[in-house]
């Protein structure tokens, strides 16, 4: 029609079309209806999960929380010698780990958690161990609280009555009581290390933000592993500790005294001696003397050894005093012990030689107090004669001023220091000054400055695990021991200081060349030493036998600095670099040395060395590089281990 337009309209549906479209439309709405049960499901097990994980979560944390505040009252507790708190302390301590534990089980379907899993197990193993480790404790410190007032330590004590002598004595019979205890002590801790083991600090990461983690979980598995092989090892040696103390039958030991000033491979100038008998823990001076008498009441002579001929000035003999030739102090004293019997035949028997140094003279005066002895104090403040404690200026004073002779009469003051030493600290309630003097005393022979041996084997291979023997020992790695040994230098170790640099440089092969630079300075101005002046001669020319003890098969490239010729050799299974050199006062001088190891290693490999401290020596610094860099710095107090990836 005209005027108006055609209107198409869309084709109609046909019945089956509109069936399917219906039937579409439902399954599309049960599918979301599906869809939404599974997340309403899943959602609800997301909350119980939450629920089954939060709320033991948050009662394992507290209790996390509250045995971390337990361990800090412990450990400060017995580091305040309080055997009474500290017991008290470690079983609120136990009491929180246990809770700990008994929180974490409520969670331990985490450890079935793919990837949470070996955490909570981690976790697991750590609380298991820490609770075996605080018993070990436990047991040490329950064994200990008898022996409180013997020891120093703040507590009740079953030997408060009598007189010291009488405590130690009954202190030292009921010991035997304590040994069976060690069995349990290490059992506990056979636990905890068993427990750590399994622990992988591979699985956590390097940092936490700037928090070093992984590092810190090797550090503390190697430092409990070395502690727990240290008690299992110095088992021999605690269990003998009865025996040692004369519980049985009386034992008799010498002390040598070492002058560290004059520095020799085992500490020092061996100047004077003392026997002491031991019988139920009290102590006798049998005898004590100058290390010249000993010398001077020999039988027979002995030829000095090459390195005296060839270091030493117008010597030709080997004297007792000069015997301690070997850095090991063991076999030192071995060729000294054979010297006496040879040709001191008068000299009481021994079952021992201990050997402390000025150090220990010194930390004692500290703790005891002054000594007035000939007219002389001794005392621990600084005598700026010599920029040293007044007591060792007093000891050099009356023994190294040179004579013309040598004065046999004169008296051993050293022994009548030594044995009033031993007096003051007997004489007294052991409470006053015992705790003191044992903890100085573990220190100092952790520092080289005190040295055992004794002819007890099992009682020697616990010293020995405990590093109080001076031992040269074997290492799987990298090893350095540097002997300085003065000849003829007057007491010039006063003064001179010297500060060591190691360099490893590892090539692409594998190879490892290494570069070790020795730095010594005397700052100080020369003393007179003319012998018609009679004047104390300590600051004089000092003459250093210089010996490197690197692994064996190591091969010298260069030694620039010695002032003879240098010579390589093995000995106490190590590969021995041998020079002498010379330091003026007021001079300075260098040694370095070059050298290739007999091993190769590999990239990514664990690079470990060892430095053994030379006896008597006082803190030098040492810095390691490798490759160029930098990676550690410190004083040589104790023998130490640098790691480091390669």
């Amino acid at each position: 029609m005209d005027g108006f337009k055609q209107v198409t309209f869309g084709k109609t549906p046909s019945r089956k079309e509109i069936v399917s479209k219906r039937r579409n439309s439902a399954g599309e709405k049960k599918t979301l209806k599906i869809i939404g049960t599974v997340l309403a499901a899943f959602l609800i097990l997301i909350v119980i999960f939450l629920a089954a994980l939060i709320i033991p979560g948050r009662n394992l944390y507290f209790a996390v929380q509250k045995s971390a505040n337990s361990a800090k009252e412990a450990y400060s507790a017995i580091k305040s010698r309080d055997i009474a708190s500290s017991q008290a302390k470690l079983t609120e301590l136990e009491s929180n780990l246990e809770n700990v534990n008994s929180q974490l089980s409520k969670v331990s379907w985490v450890g079935y958690v793919p990837f949470l899993g070996s955490y909570e197990k981690d976790f697991q193993h750590m609380v298991t161990g820490g609770i075996a480790g605080v018993q070990a404790a436990q047991i040490t410190v329950t064994t200990l609280v008898p022996y409180a007032d013997l020891l120093g330590l703040k507590g009740k004590s079953s030997f408060v009555s009598g007189s010291a002598d009488d405590r130690i004595k009954l202190a030292v019979e009921t010991l035997d009581k304590v040994t069976p205890k060690l069995s349990d002590i290490a059992a506990k801790i056979n636990i905890t290390g068993n427990e750590l083991d399994q622990i992988d600090p591979n699985r956590y990461p390097e940092q936490f933000g700037s928090l070093p983690v992984r590092g810190r979980i090797v550090a503390a598995k190697n430092l409990f592993s070395a502690t727990a092989k240290l008690f299992v090892d110095a088992q021999p040696f605690l269990k003998e500790l009865p025996t040692l103390l004369g519980n049985k039958d009386p034992k008799t030991y010498m002390v040598l005294f070492q002058n560290d000033a004059e520095l020799r491979a085992t500490g020092g100038f061996i100047t004077g001696y003392a026997l002491f008998k031991v019988d139920k823990g009290k102590m006798q001076v049998i005898k004590a003397d100058d290390i010249y008498k000993l010398d001077a009441a020999k039988t027979k002579t002995f030829p000095a050894p090459p390195p005296i001929l060839k270091y030493h000035i117008n010597v030709n003999t080997l004297e007792l005093r000069d015997s301690n030739l070997s850095p090991d102090y063991v076999v030192s004293m071995q060729k000294f012990e054979s010297m006496l019997k040879d040709s001191v035949p008068d000299l009481p028997p021994f079952d021992g030689i201990v050997a402390v140094d000025t150090h220990v003279l010194v930390d004692a005066i500290k703790i005891l107090g002054d000594f007035n002895i000939a007219g002389r104090q001794f005392s621990a403040q600084n005598d700026p004669r010599c920029d040293c404690p007044k007591a060792i200026y007093e000891l050099e004073d009356y023994s190294a001023k040179p004579l013309a002779t040598f004065n046999t009469e004169r008296k051993d003051i050293i022994g009548v220091l030594l044995y009033q030493i031993m007096q003051r600290a007997l004489g007294v309630s052991p409470s006053k000054y015992w705790g003191q003097l044992m903890e100085m005393f573990l220190t100092e022979a952790q520092q080289k400055h005190v040295l055992f041996y004794f002819h007890n084997q099992e009682a020697q291979k616990g010293i020995e695990a405990l590093n109080f023997a001076g031992r040269i020992v074997a290492f799987d790695g990298d090893y350095l021991h540097i002997s300085n040994v003065n000849f003829a230098g007057a007491k010039s170790n006063l003064f001179v200081k010297f500060s060591v640099k190691q360099e490893i440089t590892v090539s692409d092969n594998g190879s490892v060349a290494e570069t070790v630079t020795i730095n010594y300075k005397n700052p100080s101005p020369p003393s007179n030493c003319n012998l018609e002046a009679g004047q104390l001669c300590l600051n004089g020319i000092l003459r250093n036998w210089l010996r490197f003890y690197v692994p064996s098969g190591s091969k010298l490239t260069s030694f620039v600095g010695s002032e003879k010729t240098t010579s390589t050799y093995d000995e106490l299974n190590k590969t021995v670099f041998e020079g002498f050199m010379t330091v003026k006062p007021e001079g300075a001088a260098q040694v370095v040395v070059k050298y290739n190891l007999p091993f190769k290693v590999k990239k990514g490999d664990l690079y470990k060395l060892l430095i053994q401290k030379q006896p008597g020596t006082d803190n030098p610094q040492y810095t390691i590089y490798y490759n160029g860099k930098q990676i550690d710095q410190f004083f040589l107090l104790t023998d130490k281990t640098v790691t480091f990836q390669l």
